[in-house]
């Protein structure tokens, strides 16, 4: 008898019985605008044009990095589905797109359906928490590529905006305030660096204490800056990810004008403490790195900052926009 499929390695019938798990739980991010025909080759989007005069598509494509080996080194894999669809939304809605549908990809060893059903469950979360469709996705088991027990993950997603609501950052000029939505923690980006400081803690039930407190969830800002963009005038909005504060404000800035942040105007999560302690990190490339407590800024005129302040308590302000180069300076660092 010949060589079949599963020799090489590859189960193909445990890629079916992933899907069939998994179906009930992606339907539950589909509205009106899917066209049900979940398994096909292709996912048909009938998108809601209602109100938009020109309609502009945004998309986005992001992974998780680093994060997902420690989540295989601790077995936690409920929350890293969450980060996936956190890592494409948060990004969109930055030009001030309302997110549509995701697709996902999942490459590993080997295709366990039980791991798979609940790296879904997260990405289901987190469109639910964006109210974006899981339309399709691709799961490929590749063991001359991948390790035992390694995986990595991939999302692509696509939003809406009419064109003469997408924010530039044009508009931004001097004496405009920057607001900080709060993180939950260090997100997705610097984990390189965090896994590595991670592993100079000496006791071990502190370290696997910070490993756990590492794999917390990116938080999905969709909701509520829409929300905002919806009641306020917003010129720009940075999602703080790779690059920390500097790269990231400083890529919705015109070439005349620099972001001022006073980063003693927060109150900096214990994680962060923790990581420049142990690592004796310089608090400047904790800012490079991480984002420090800062999740996304939005930059406003001073009225608007006061109003949008007022109206969500949990913003801050931390910072002004001062006449420059386009730059990103942040005061009031730490001495060593």
């Amino acid at each position: 008898m010949g060589l079949t499929y599963k020799d090489s390695g590859v189960d193909i019938h445990a890629g079916y019985e992933s899907v069939k798990q998994l179906t009930v739980e992606v339907k539950k991010t589909f509205d009106k605008q899917v066209l049900d025909n979940f398994g096909s080759f292709g996912a048909l989007f009938q998108p809601d044009l209602t109100g938009i005069k020109t309609p502009i598509l945004v998309s986005s494509t992001d992974g998780v990095g680093t994060k997902l080996l420690l989540a295989i080194e601790l077995g936690i894999f409920d929350t890293i589905g969450v980060d996936l669809v956190a890592m494409c939304v948060n990004d969109l809605i930055t030009q001030g797109a309302k997110p549509l549908f995701m697709l996902d990809y999942i490459a590993l060893h080997k295709l366990e359906p039980t791991l798979v059903t609940t790296i879904i469950k997260g990405i289901v979360e987190g469109c639910q928490q964006s109210a974006c469709a899981l339309i399709g996705g691709e799961t490929a088991e590749m063991r001359d590529v991948y390790r035992q027990g390694d995986f990595d993950l991939a999302g692509f997603v696509v939003g809406l905006v009419d064109k003469d609501q997408v924010i530039t950052g044009r508009g931004i000029s001097v004496g405009d305030k920057i607001i900080r939505l709060s993180s939950s923690g260090v997100h997705s980006n610097g984990y390189s660096l965090a896994r590595k400081v991670a592993d100079m803690i000496d006791d071990p039930t502190e370290r696997l204490a910070f490993k756990k407190d590492l794999l917390t969830p990116t938080v999905i800002y969709v909701k509520q800056v829409l929300d905002f963009i919806a009641r306020f005038p917003i010129k720009g909005i940075a999602n703080i990810t790779g690059g920390g504060l500097y790269e990231n404000i400083a890529r919705v800035l015109p070439k005349h004008v620099d972001a001022r942040v006073d980063f003693g105007s927060w109150d900096l999560l214990p994680v962060f403490k923790t990581l420049q302690r142990v690592g004796q990190i310089s608090w400047r490339e904790m800012c490079s790195a991480f984002n420090v407590g800062v999740g996304m800024t939005l930059v406003v005129a001073p009225e608007t900052a006061i109003a949008l302040c007022a109206a969500e308590p949990t913003l801050d302000i931390i910072g002004e926009i001062i006449s420059g180069t386009g730059v990103v300076i942040v005061e009031g660092l730490p001495q060593p």
